[in-house]
């Protein structure tokens, strides 16, 4: 059995968020409540406000309204300490094409003040251990994801904020990303990923966005 991690054990509430970009209404009256071990699942039309929510959770966009508690501790009034505790993955991955693959999330690894011996088991676990040494131009599309996402493994946070993980992977590397995102749960994580990809895991929360401007309810 996995024993919860203690640095995972802290819920994540949002009440009533609302989201503007340029003027305009993205979403509002946005509410979820996610206890540890718990993932939300944002799905959706392309524009309809996904990448905004988790752009907005990490502290890329501001609130237009609402409150987003941590710990019971009010986000806004430290939201550099909330980002220390979480992961973003956007569209783009971070990835030098100069630098091998074990450089480049050597780089995260040392950013994070985690040890380097974290790096060679964390490309292990997406199948890229093998070319720890090739240069990052040298990749393929399912190849960079994997080494993105690499950084979940090799970096401990409690909170992951996922915009598309799956996107460029093939089945055996989105089986490899849910057995991750899994151990994570158990141990007492969160994570809230935007995806049309059903990584069958238990406590599994869904919001579903429409192009109204107002996501539906939560289900469980």
């Amino acid at each position: 059995m996995i024993s919860a991690d203690p640095r995972h054990s802290a819920g994540l509430a949002a009440q009533d968020l609302t989201c503007q970009r340029s003027g305009i209404t993205v979403f509002s009256g946005l509410s979820f409540s996610l206890a540890p071990g718990e993932l939300l699942r944002l799905q959706g039309p392309n524009g309809s406000g996904k990448s905004s929510l988790l752009r907005m959770l990490a502290g890329l966009l501001p609130l237009a309204a609402g409150t987003l508690n941590y710990a019971g501790a009010m986000v806004t009034e430290d939201w550099a300490d909330f980002q220390e505790k979480l992961h973003y993955t956007g569209h783009l991955d971070p990835v030098k094409p100069a630098l091998t693959v074990a450089e480049n999330l050597g780089f995260w690894v040392r950013l994070a003040g985690m040890p380097a011996e974290n790096i060679l088991p964390a490309l292990e676990k997406f199948g890229i251990a093998g070319i720890a040494d090739i240069p990052a131009r040298f990749l393929s599309a399912g190849q960079r994801r994997r080494l993105s996402l690499a950084r979940l493994a090799a970096i401990t946070r409690p909170v992951w904020l996922l915009d598309e993980p799956t996107v460029a992977l093939d089945q055996a590397a989105i089986s490899r990303f849910a057995e991750l995102t899994a151990d994570h749960l158990a141990k007492g994580g969160i994570a809230i990923a935007a995806t049309h990809t059903d990584l069958g895991l238990a406590h599994t929360r869904v919001v579903e966005f429409t192009k109204t401007g107002s996501p539906c309810a939560t289900s469980f």
